[in-house]
């Protein structure tokens, strides 16, 4: 059986219990007492007046007759009123007639001024109850009675109240503790057993375990139904899983073994193409070269621009083989990923172009400090075809002007290699970086059309993406990420 954590469910609910209990039976305290008091409050102001009413009866000859001695005599009576600080008498114009004081050692024998204002009414301040009445005869006002008595009764009353709420919050509790730990059994241990089980399950992997039901049909055996119908679909699927796991295993096995296969048979392809089909092409190429040479005095002019014509086809066709090699070869060249100075990568590569093309000037911009976490030998490869063909296309600029840099693109970074050359029209911009694709003709800007699918290749292999914009006779900017 699990082991009960002081989050368990069983502490749970037992102290769900008594703090209802507990706070139920403070409320009902509080009121008890608010409303205790209340009352309590409304007696002493009661009987506080009762006994005003009867010293200002009894004191009525008195004021009459000038007595005071005699007044404070019925003053004295208030002695059996053990909660009465002191009482007085006073006249119409508010002169203290008679005194009296419960203690009158230590005590300031000086009683209060009573306003005019006052002359009916009581306050609390300080502890004490405050009481002052009129004294009446034959219906008109002959005097005051002013009395002031402490409130010790109701503070042992108070302290009364609190140790019989204590004790019965007390004994209350321990009654609903012990209530609680017979009920909640029923309810705790079978989720305590399907906690156990879900656990044991979730560390241990095994979905033909199952949970005991209780056959009470209540919530928690519903519960503990619907946790082994799920174990049971859970097994279920387990089970059509591993067999597919083990079925895609096998098949995975196969496709590689296929796939080592294909790139055995496409290498002695490769082969091939490299040695094959490049000694034809050099014997077209030499002879034709022999004709133009030994014969050229038994050729007339067609003839030999028929030889130059075959001579510029089988080095073209050299091209297009160095290219589809190329291409080959970045398709399943490893990536073997580091950091790479783009910016130096990019200089050495303008500066390879500039010292091929001599007789012209290109200005070339290359942002400093641009890094990337690239294959350096296919980023090169990359940067080679964009920069040569940004040069390609400025061939017939006056001032050609090429850009390699880093920008914001689509709410990403992006590198980007812009040139103000010939550009493209936009509409074909989706045919840039398929295999022997031209938006140029071969007479107005060489090449075989391979470059730039070589490029998103190798981009696509590192996980990005190339895209371009331009326009015609604009210039054109190809963007791409790694």
């Amino acid at each position: 059986m699990l082991s009960v954590s002081d989050h368990s469910i069983t502490k749970k609910l037992t102290r769900m219990n008594m703090l209802v209990s507990g706070a139920a039976l403070c409320i009902a305290c509080v009121a008890f007492v608010a409303y205790d008091l209340v009352s309590f409050r409304q007696a002493m102001v009661y009987n506080l007046s009762i006994q005003a009413q009867m010293a200002g009866a009894n004191s009525v000859s008195p004021l009459l007759f000038n007595d005071p001695q005699a007044a404070e005599n019925t003053l004295s009576a208030l002695k059996a009123a053990p909660s009465v600080i002191s009482a007085g008498i006073y006249t119409l114009d508010g002169r203290p007639f008679a005194t009296y004081w419960r203690d009158r050692n230590g005590q300031d024998q000086t009683l209060p001024k009573v306003p005019a204002s006052q002359t009916e009414a009581h306050w609390f301040k300080d502890g004490q109850l405050v009481l002052v009445r009129t004294i009446v005869f034959e219906g008109k006002p002959t005097g005051t009675v002013y009395i002031r008595s402490d409130l010790r009764e109701m503070t042992h009353r108070l302290k009364r109240y609190a140790g019989i709420a204590a004790i019965v919050l007390a004994a209350s509790l321990i009654a609903a503790l012990l209530i609680a730990s017979i009920f909640q059994r029923a309810v705790a241990e079978p989720i305590v057993h399907l906690a156990e089980i879900a656990r044991i399950v979730s560390r241990e992997k095994n979905y033909g375990m199952r949970a005991t039901p209780t056959g009470k049909r209540d919530e928690p055996d519903i519960l503990i139904g619907a946790f082994n119908e799920m174990l049971g679909q859970i097994q279920e699927r387990d089970g059509a899983l591993q067999q597919a796991h083990d079925e895609l295993e096998q098949r995975v096995e196969e496709r590689t073994a296929q796939l080592a296969t294909a790139n055995k048979e496409l290498e002695a392809f490769s082969y091939s193409v490299s040695h094959d089909l490049r000694a034809p092409l050099r014997s077209i190429d030499g002879f034709s070269l022999a004709l133009l040479e030994d014969y050229a005095d038994r050729l007339d002019e067609e003839g030999k621009v028929h030889l130059q014509r075959i001579r510029a086809a089988t080095q073209r066709m050299g091209m297009l083989i160095d290219d589809l090699l190329n291409l080959s070869r970045m398709t399943r060249a490893e990536i073997r990923k580091e950091t790479v100075n783009l910016s130096s990568l990019a200089r050495s590569v303008a500066e390879g172009l500039q010292e091929a093309q001599l007789e012209r000037r290109i200005d070339f911009r290359i942002e400093d400090r641009l890094e990337a976490n690239a294959d350096p030998r296919l980023v090169r490869v990359v940067l080679e075809n964009l920069l040569g063909n940004a040069c390609k296309f400025t061939s017939k600029r006056s001032s050609a002007c090429i850009e390699f840099g880093k920008a914001r693109q689509n709410g990403n970074s992006a590198y980007f290699v812009r040139d103000n050359g010939a550009g493209f029209d936009p509409a074909y911009a989706n045919r840039l970086f398929g295999a022997f694709q031209r938006l140029h003709g071969a007479t107005e800007f060489p090449g075989t059309g391979i470059g730039l699918a070589t490029v998103q290749r190798i981009i696509h292999r590192h996980g990005g993406q190339i895209w371009a914009e331009g326009a015609v006779e604009k210039g054109a900017t190809f963007y791409f990420n790694l």
